[in-house]
């Protein structure tokens, strides 16, 4: 099998699962570049199981990556979000993989996790390799592996019981949001509120943002309509785009790109809102 057949065969799952590991879309096509560049040298002739062997190689590569974002995300300024990723129905996305683990809220409980953890969940968890495989790649012990992948579903909030999964968000469920918030009326966006819902901003300090999370339906919702409120006068255009396997709301103003929400919803109810504002996670959309 020739490298061009390999990247044919396997770049949108390598790339799909080196955005999980990330969550950065410029971090996972550098490690996908990378793999390749160095399977170019090798005797491909040699390589029995070339999936395996591209998600080891993978998953290598963003462990490194993993521990030094680590140390930026610390120096960050304000909540950090992962990048987003556009999703059209076209099959991009390899279908090995959970289609709920590409969900935002997923993505988002993910960097709670440690390195290792986080790799030992999404190839347990998304590609369903087994722990032996798993411990191969990671150059851990079997019992090791599972261990921290116990730890990561404890970090996550998931038990040993619960099926992984995480509802998205579909058009109705953002249109929903953007009636009611266009209707300027506390009751109709508390309405679509969780109890429990939180609102986080990433600005990555080059834009304005929220510094915190924000909690509680009556802050959460006083925060959109003061939001809508000063963005009124201004030429804003707003567009729905499919994104992490759900339907993204894209805020226009005089043409740029200046935030990106996704809606997590559980239960019937809005739980989190994410707002993507830093422009270097903007930039590819």
């Amino acid at each position: 099998m020739r490298t061009t057949e390999l990247y044919e065969n396997y770049k949108a799952l390598l790339f799909t699962l080196a955005y999980q590991l990330t969550g950065s879309v410029a971090d996972a096509e550098d490690a996908v570049q990378d793999v390749f560049v160095k399977i170019y040298k090798l005797n491909l002739d040699d390589l029995q199981e070339p999936k395996a062997y591209l998600c080891k190689m993978v998953t290598n590569r963003c462990l490194d990556l993993l521990k030094s974002a680590q140390r930026r995300r610390e120096q960050y300024s304000g909540p950090w979000l992962p990048e987003l990723v556009p999703t059209p129905d076209d099959d991009s996305f390899e279908t090995v993989i959970r289609s709920d683990l590409l969900s935002y809220a997923m993505l988002v409980l993910l960097e709670r996790l440690s390195p290792s953890e986080r790799t030992i969940f999404v190839l347990r968890e998304a590609l369903c390799f087994d722990y032996s495989t798993i411990a191969e790649f990671v150059n851990k012990s079997e019992t090791n592996c599972r261990k921290l992948m116990s730890r990561a579903r404890e970090k996550m909030g998931i038990s040993e019981e619960e099926s992984i999964s995480a509802e998205t968000a579909g058009e109705e469920w953002v249109q929903r949001f953007i009636k009611a918030l266009t209707q300027n009326n506390i009751n109709s966006v508390l309405s679509l509120l969780a109890e429990d819902v939180v609102l986080i901003s990433d600005g990555g300090g080059k834009i304005t943002a929220a510094a915190h999370p924000i909690e509680t339906p009556e802050r959460v919702a006083r925060f959109l309509l003061g939001l809508l409120q000063k963005v009124a006068e201004e030429d804003v255009q707003i567009e729905l785009k499919p994104l992490n396997g759900q339907t993204g709301l894209i805020v226009r103003m005089n043409g740029v790109t200046q935030t990106v929400v996704l809606l997590h919803v559980e239960d019937n109810a809005i739980s989190n809102l994410y707002f993507v504002r830093n422009p270097d996670k903007l930039q590819h959309l």
